[in-house]
C-alpha cells in the first residue's frame, strides 16, 4: 500500500520521510545555543509561538561537514513531533511529497555509519532507490519508532 513521503536531502543523500512523521516544513532563523548539549543539538528556535529544538541531522549522523560551520548550516527544516516536543530536523534541501511504496531493506545493503540506525527502508523514485529514515532514530535519547 502506497504511502506519502517527502523527499528531502541531508548530508549530500536524498531520504524519504513518511508523512506521518512531518508536521510542516520552514525555514529556521535565529538559533540560541543549548549548553551542555550533545553536537546534535544545535539549540532552541522560536517557530509559530512555540519553541522548538532543532537537531542537526549531519551532526546526528556522524557526516563531516566541510567548509566553516555558518557555511554549512542548513536552513530548511522538517518539524516533528516526538512524546509531545516539537524539533527541527534540518535538511539541505527539500523537494516534494509524493506516494511510494515502502520497502524493506534487503540483506544485501550496507549502510554505513549513522545511516544505519535511521534507515526503515526503500522507496523507489524513477527506478532509483531512495533510502526511507525514521526522523525519531536522529533524537538523543528517544529510540526508534516500533515498524
Amino acid at each position: 500500500m502506497s504511502a506519502l513521503f517527502l523527499i528531502a536531502h541531508i548530508a549530500g543523500r536524498a531520504v524519504a520521510i513518511d508523512s506521518a512523521q512531518v508536521e510542516s516544513v520552514v525555514d529556521i532563523g535565529i538559533v540560541i545555543p543549548v549548553p551542555k548539549t550533545g553536537a546534535q543539538v544545535l539549540g532552541l528556535a522560536a517557530l509559530r509561538s512555540r519553541v522548538v529544538t532543532v537537531i542537526d541531522t549531519r551532526a546526528a549522523l556522524g557526516a563531516a561537514l566541510g567548509g566553516t560551520v555558518a557555511e554549512a548550516r542548513a536552513t530548511r527544516a522538517v518539524i516533528t513531533v516526538a512524546e509531545g516536543h516539537h524539533y527541527a530536523m534540518l535538511v539541505d534541501s527539500l523537494e516534494d511529497v509524493a506516494p511510494f511504496d515502502l520497502l524493506p531493506l534487503s540483506s544485501g545493503i550496507v549502510l554505513d555509519g549513522g545511516w544505519r540506525g535511521v534507515g526503515c527502508g526503500i522507496v523507489e523514485r524513477d527506478g532509483e532507490p531512495v533510502l526511507a529514515i525514521d526522523l525519531r532514530a536522529l533524537l538523543p535519547g528517544l529510540t526508534a519508532l516500533a515498524a
